[in-house]
């Protein structure tokens, strides 16, 4: 008990210790000192050989209480829950599975983006830290509004913003009183200039000890290319992207997607929540790095190490059937189509209708492994075959023999079938929806994407400052306003 308020204490509620004297279970609902705690206990709990127990799990010393305990703030040391437990004002719609957690947000361009919008989509509060001249992903081609490029529409959803200029002594005291907030804190900054602003993990982690900090950057921090700048086209060129297009079709090209940013933002995405689990479990936080070349060859390599993962080598790296030539969709009558025969199976109902039945007794056809081997033959084969018949006709004859294959679908027809959001600054939009869908905790995009310095006020308030404080911050031009 602190000022009439109870508290989960970690240094008193320990593993195989028998809960204090003054708790007890009345009348099925956990009491101490007859103040109900919050709420009934769930049904998992029970009282156990005098030991209290939540799903076979005690609680200890530096543990967190489970997601069911009441929820409160952290402070002073006391485990009461985790930070930001109600959800901004202004906002609606169901609660993700990471309602509750804040995440401070100081990426750029789309790596960090896309991970930090996956979170919020999962329920997280994400407040951005942006500079006045704006992100790059504002201007990534053409949009509604002048900080808004249609890229930025959906990537920016689910996220408060904030303009501060962390180069100056009242901007970086502010980003560290705003993080001291957060559960998480994920930055795309390479190690010098995070070093000269003040805000690596060990300055962040003085006012949060149990902070989640992700550094994303191009590569490792223990190599000699630590502070070397990183965009996509780099590092696809510096991990094999480009050289399995050389292997394949004889020019040096890299993927028209930005993949390299993907698979990371992705990557930082889950090593994030898995921390968090951590946590959870233990009460720590700690320091994770993402370094895009090490995601990417992580990436590639899963299958492009092939033959010469073993030891000795069996052979060159690259896997064939993915680098063939052939591979990819073929002309039929009237368009392309893309097929994928996987089994013997399917190999003999497109072979006998494209009247090559003979090709079924090729030795290079007998097994699995010979067919993976000899793809790029396939594939040739299977394109004479296509270009007899129209698009149409393939489509129903595939599904009819249940062969895996699609034509080719365009961008526009994917942007056109996506559903149509209100903005409630720039009007409707294309919204894309969260690739994973849960039953229990739905992912939901509750923010439009926010305007430069949008939520100043409100993010600053949280995190006590005082208005006298605010204006100093703008009078200093640490903080910069809406229009400014």
């Amino acid at each position: 008990r602190t000022n009439g308020k109870l508290e989960l204490d970690a240094n008193h509620l320990q593993v195989g210790r028998e809960p204090p004297a003054s708790w007890s279970r009345t009348t099925s609902k956990l009491v101490a000192n007859h103040q109900q705690v919050g709420r009934e206990p769930p049904a998992s709990w029970s009282r156990t050989t005098g030991k209290l127990v939540a799903n076979h799990q005690q609680v200890g010393v530096g543990r967190k209480p489970p997601a069911s305990w009441p929820v409160g703030r952290r402070s002073s040391g006391k485990l009461s829950g985790m930070s930001s437990t109600t959800s901004p004002s202004g906002t609606s719609g169901p609660h993700g599975p990471l309602h509750g957690v804040r995440v401070l947000d100081l990426t750029s361009v789309l790596m960090g983006p896309l991970a930090t919008q996956i979170l919020g989509d999962l329920g997280a509060d994400v407040i951005c830290i942006e500079d006045a001249k704006g992100d790059t992903n504002r201007s990534m081609g053409l949009g509604p509004h002048r900080q808004l490029s249609g890229v930025s529409l959906n990537l920016l959803r689910n996220k408060r913003n904030i303009c501060l200029d962390m180069k100056t002594p009242g901007g970086i005291d502010a980003a560290l009183r705003i993080a001291a907030t957060c559960d998480v804190v994920v930055t795309n900054l390479r190690p010098a200039p995070l070093a000269r602003l003040g805000f690596t993990y060990d300055d962040v982690r003085k006012v949060r000890p149990d902070v989640v900090f992700c550094q994303a950057h191009g590569w490792p921090s223990d190599s000699e290319k630590a502070n070397r700048p990183a965009y996509d086209d780099i590092v696809q060129s510096a991990t094999g992207i480009a050289d399995a297009h050389m292997i394949s079709t004889g020019d040096a090209r890299i993927s028209p997607t930005l993949i390299a940013d993907k698979v990371s933002g992705l990557t930082i995405a889950y090593s994030i929540i898995a921390a968090l689990f951590h946590r959870e479990r233990s009460g720590e936080g700690q320091f994770i790095e993402v370094a895009m070349t090490e995601a990417m060859s992580a990436w590639v390599l899963s299958e492009h190490g092939a033959a010469a993962i073993p030891v000795p080598a069996l052979g060159p790296a690259g896997y064939s059937r993915v680098l063939a030539p052939n591979r990819r969709p073929q002309p039929t009558a009237d368009g392309h189509f893309a097929i994928l025969p996987y089994s013997f199976e399917h190999y003999r109902h497109v072979f006998t209708e494209g009247g090559a039945a003979h090709l079924l007794d090729d030795e290079r056809m007998q097994t699995e492994r010979s067919r993976i081997l000899n793809g790029n033959w396939l594939y040739q084969e299977v394109a004479k075959i296509l270009q007899t018949k129209d698009t149409a006709f393939w489509e129903e004859f595939c599904e009819r023999h249940s062969i895996p294959s699609s034509r080719v679908v365009t961008l526009q027809e994917m942007v056109d079938e996506l559903p149509i959001a209100e903005h409630q600054i720039t009007g409707q939009y294309r919204q894309i929806p969260s690739a994973s869908r849960f039953s229990k905790t739905p992912t939901s995009v509750r923010r439009d994407a926010p305007l430069i310095g949008q939520h100043n006020h409100e993010v600053l308030a949280e995190a006590g400052f005082t208005d006298l404080e605010i204006e100093a911050l703008i009078h200093s031009k640490a903080l910069k306003t809406p229009g400014t």
